[in-house]
């Protein structure tokens, strides 16, 4: 009874703790971001980290920006290091279902009982840094923790942009940029040159970063940012081959061969094609992979024991859930956290490589603030019929003015709210033909996943 009680006591803390952390300015559920100006800074940051002593700074990092594929790579990345023996802490974010999944180390979540403990180290320094926002203090406890922990070395996704992101306050070994396109215009601007502006924030002088394949327009200003800050460059699309060699349901096999021939006397790299295999499906994937093979190799020139099959066995066991996640085969039922144009454009061209003339039914539901009309014109063309319906956060579309939206583009949509509801319909329209997509926000692909395997463990 006593034992029950105090597991109980530690629940009601904890829920108690995320409140309190959610209390403070959270941008991820606001539907319109205002004062950008005012908020997003840096310097209650860094009077976060002066009080806590900079825990940042006792352990090296990886950076990771980028519009898409930031978290696939971050992941990646990590799993490499994991395998090769390291302590390997990973920050990411937004979360699936549980709040402590964007802390980790080698793939174990934080606890609640150092959540709820950590917290508590931070509260008194909020009497002093107001206005703190949710982001802030999440970073902040997850850097005290890798530190407490004493991990080899840390993979830190940006939260939003990357100039001002509060994550922005490491001194990286190594920064990626991943693929930039339009997303949060409201705070990063409206032009592809404004956006990798924001990104590039994240490149510090006479530091290494990787680049993945970008737009002209974004590329030129990513260059011109590494130039102005004698940053040594590595553009992937230049300086790394990859070719696919096989895919199934379930993984794809590929090369990547490097054509860099070492830096600082070393010579790691050679004309070897370095053979993978990686749950992650897409070509969009495989694209995130040689930039993450791209960040390892400069990781081996900083002194980390690093081999190939380290690189092999980290990307076999790699975990990234709800991208281009196939919960059921034949008819399929894909996930996917597309929620953008472009991201739209990936799943088409997915959906086409791994079920070519497989007619597909859409759920759909997006947050209020993103671009609806780049996704439906991307992914209207390959599906038959829109079932519009909203997930639980304060972000989300109705699924009314999301059916009025795409009834803009066709006629074929209905709204059905909840998700549950949503997915009923769609299993019962779909029938034993039809394939089932649920995309257009992580959190729709978190409550479709949810209520799948709820649905399949019930019955």
């Amino acid at each position: 009874m006593s034992r029950q009680a105090s597991l109980s006591s530690q629940d009601q803390r904890y829920q108690e703790t995320l409140d309190w952390i959610y209390s403070w300015i959270d941008f991820s559920m606001k539907r319109h971001v205002d004062d950008k100006h005012r908020f997003f800074k840096l310097d209650r940051m860094n009077r976060l980290m002066d009080m806590l002593g900079h825990p940042e700074r006792h352990y090296p990092c990886v950076h990771v920006a980028g519009t898409k594929g930031k978290g696939s790579t971050a992941s990646l990345i990590a799993a490499a290091l994991e395998a090769a023996g390291y302590k390997v802490g990973l920050y990411t974010s937004p979360h699936l279902e549980d709040f402590r999944e964007r802390i980790t180390i080698n793939g174990e979540m934080i606890t609640e009982a150092d959540v709820i403990r950590l917290a508590d180290e931070l509260r008194p320094l909020t009497e002093i840094v107001t206005e703190t926002t949710t982001f802030e203090l999440t970073t902040a406890l997850a850097f005290q923790y890798y530190f407490q922990q004493n991990i080899d070395i840390a993979v830190i996704e940006v939260g939003l942009g990357g100039r001002l992101d509060a994550t922005n306050v490491i001194d990286p070994l190594v920064s990626v940029i991943t693929s930039i396109s339009y997303d949060h215009m409201s705070v990063l601007g409206n032009t592809l040159q404004e956006i990798a502006a924001e990104k590039g924030g994240i490149i510090k002088p006479g530091c290494t970063v990787v680049l993945s394949p970008q737009k002209e327009e974004a590329a030129q200003e990513l260059k011109a940012i590494a130039s102005e800050r004698s940053a040594v460059l590595i553009q992937t699309e230049q300086e790394y081959e990859r070719q696919l060699l096989a895919h199934d349901l379930k993984t794809q096999t590929f090369n990547v061969v490097s054509k860099l021939k070492g830096i600082r006397g070393k010579n790691i790299n050679t004309r070897t094609p370095l053979k993978l295999t990686m749950p992650l499906l897409g070509a969009h994937q495989i694209e995130n992979a040689c930039t993450a093979v791209a960040a390892l190799d400069q990781i081996r020139r900083a002194d980390f024991h690093l081999t190939r099959k380290d690189i092999q066995k980290g990307f076999r066991q790699v975990v990234w859930p709800a991208r281009f996640e196939i919960l059921r085969e034949n008819p399929p039922i894909v996930i996917d956290s597309a929620h953008n144009g472009d991201s739209m454009e990936r799943i088409v061209a997915t959906l086409d490589e791994y079920f070519p003339n497989q007619p597909f039914i859409l759920v759909f539901g997006a947050s209020e603030d993103k671009s609806m009309g780049d996704m439906l014109r991307a992914i209207l063309p390959r599906v038959e019929l829109v079932i519009a319906t909203q997930s639980i956060h304060p972000r989300a579309a109705s699924a009314e003015s999301l059916a009025a939206i795409v009834k803009d583009h066709t006629e074929n949509v209905i709204p059905v709210y909840p998700v549950e509801a949503a997915m009923e319909k769609a299993l019962e329209l779909s029938g034993d033909s039809k394939g089932i997509l649920i995309t257009g926000s992580i959190f729709i692909a978190a409550a479709a996943k949810a209520i799948w395997y709820a649905y399949n463990h019930n019955n």
